[in-house]
């Protein structure tokens, strides 16, 4: 069963606290989808470490439940 907006949120923000996460349904399944991700978390870490703490943040759904993310990381300003 694909993984609900709502509980790919919940779980960016339960790791990220205080993020600002919008996603977009890339293929209208619920199974593909692209996030930004805005986090002070993501300060002075490259890009890569940024989208290791996203994934991380989905731990074992990666693969599974959430088939595909695409990951955009901002750090506020």
């Amino acid at each position: 069963m694909p993984m609900a907006r709502e509980d790919i949120e919940a779980a960016i923000l339960a790791a990220l606290p205080g993020a600002k996460v919008e996603l977009r349904d890339l293929a209208g399944d619920d199974d593909h989808w692209a996030a930004t991700v805005t986090a002070p978390q993501f300060a002075g870490k490259s890009r890569v470490q940024q989208h290791k703490l996203v994934y991380a943040a989905l731990g074992e759904k990666m693969g599974g439940d959430l088939h595909a993310l695409q990951v955009t990381t901002v750090v506020p300003t």
